[in-house]
């Protein structure tokens, strides 16, 4: 989402860093630029004020004045000033300390209250959670079937009754929980297409009959300048105690992120990058404000890479790479397990330079059903041993999956590369820098067309080789 806004700044730090010595004017110069870009990413008029003069009441000190390297420091201070923007630190949800906790999601329609209503429940339940879905929003049927299909999903049971007001089926919800031993309740509330006295009256009712132990606003990221008045009028009424962030894995200009926790002085608590029910993460404003400046969010990567990862598998992963039984079974297994992770892009977006890096390179996401296709048409002794593949096994494996002999020698190539890559991982020699057609591999592997560099064609053997002149 913050690609247009990333690609400004980070043009504006690398001039910055190009000076030597900074003069107020030079300061000047660049928060003209940085905020032009705030404005046109939709942050808040009133955010990029308060930001621009606390990060130049800064930059013109002594703490860069002293500095061996001022465009640098200028650099961090921005950050530190974006970090404070996007609320500090992370707040962890709260749990009650008598069961069950009640959380309310509130919103207006279209927000994704109820997309991230399952989306909340699966993580919860990762963490060893027994949370009950609630349906409250009686006004829009589809919004029920919604969310027993997300519920089915993530198997937690979801509590409908019809016939009653939404503060009656809400209490009822929490009296179920408490029968049911649940001991996390999630309500989900009714939206409308703006802010109404009505849909504001239904909210309270709904907080003051059940006293939920926290009240989630969910916003949808791609608002813009009406995110923040939305959000005010929410908190006047409702006073919810965390923000969940929706949609910000969209091409819009997502200043709603740079500016609500601002402008409430309630914590952003989750953020939801993706479709997938697992596209939903704790919101961390020092992680969110690396990832816009193009610094990276390893911590995150991390986290995910132990999530997707059991410490089991990989001690098993780094055995068969020492004792070279690595095959391609196991290649299809690590490329699923990355995908566990979320969207490829997304990932490599994390590490620090990789963002730019990707600008112009096409990471299809599909490409994995055409890897499975290529490996599965193989026999299990090719598969374990991918060196007896010839020209003639190529063929037939390329018929087998309906794809060209060009796919298939692009896969093996791409096998070899992660072999090379794995073995000096387990070996303790760190991570070697990655290859683009390792980069398809990751994201699906055949790449659908004739690779740019000339198949590789097995040696010949026996009566088919040339002989020597004499």
């Amino acid at each position: 989402m913050f690609d247009a806004l990333s690609d400004r700044i980070e043009g504006v730090f690398k001039r910055l860093r190009g000076r030597g010595l900074l003069t107020e004017e030079h300061v000047d110069e660049a928060l003209r630029e940085v905020r032009m870009a705030l404005l046109e990413a939709d942050v808040h008029t009133a955010v990029v004020r308060e930001f621009l003069a606390r990060v130049r009441e800064r930059a013109v000190g002594d703490e860069v004045r002293k500095a061996l390297t001022p465009g640098q420091q200028v650099v961090k201070i921005v950050h530190d000033e974006l970090v404070a923007i996007l609320g500090a630190k992370n707040v962890p949800l709260k749990m009650s300390p008598k069961s069950p906790t009640v959380i309310m999601l509130a919103g207006l329609q279209g927000s994704g209250k109820t997309t991230a209503a399952g989306k909340l429940a699966r993580m919860l339940k990762s963490k060893g959670k027994r949370p009950l879905l609630v349906a409250c929003d009686l006004r829009r049927p589809a919004a029920i079937e919604q969310l027993k299909l997300l519920g089915d999903q993530v198997d937690v049971p979801v509590f409908v009754r019809t016939g009653i007001s939404a503060p009656d089926v809400a209490a009822a919800g929490v009296e179920e929980a408490v029968r049911l031993s649940r001991d996390v309740v999630i309500v989900d509330t009714a939206g409308r297409l703006a802010v109404d006295e009505e849909m504001m009256a239904e909210a309270v009712q709904i907080r003051d009959r059940i006293r939920p132990f926290e009240t989630l606003f969910v916003v949808d990221a791609m608002t813009g300048q009406d995110a923040v008045n939305t959000a005010t009028a929410f908190l006047d009424r409702v006073d919810y105690t965390g923000i969940i962030l929706s949609k910000l894995d969209g091409d819009a200009r997502g200043g709603a992120a740079l500016s609500i926790a601002h402008v409430s002085g309630r914590p952003v608590k989750f953020a939801s990058i993706g479709e997938r029910l697992d596209a939903f993460e704790p919101f961390h404003p020092d992680r969110m404000a690396g990832r816009i400046l193009g610094m990276g969010d390893v911590m995150t990567l991390i986290e995910k890479a132990e999530e997707a990862y059991e410490a089991e598998e990989t001690a098993v992963l780094e055995e068969k790479m020492r004792k070279a039984t690595f095959g391609l079974d196991d290649f299809l297994e690590q490329m699923r397990q990355l995908r566990k992770m979320g969207p490829l892009s997304s990932l490599l977006g994390m590490m620090p330079g990789m963002r730019g890096a990707l600008k112009d390179v096409n990471i299809d996401e599909g490409d994995m059903a055409r890897v499975e296709a290529i490996i599965h048409s193989m026999t299990l002794g090719e598969r374990r041993d991918p060196s007896v593949i010839n020209n003639s096994r190529r063929q037939r494996i390329a018929r087998g999956c309906g794809r060209t002999v060009a796919d298939v020698n692009g896969l093996l190539r791409q096998f070899d590369q992660a072999k090379v890559m794995m073995r000096a991982m387990a070996g303790g020699g760190g991570l070697p820098s990655m290859p683009h057609s390792l980069t398809r591999a990751a994201g699906g592997g055949s790449g659908g067309g004739k690779p740019k560099e000339r198949a590789h064609r097995p040696k010949q053997h026996g009566k088919n080789k040339k002989r020597k002149r004499k």
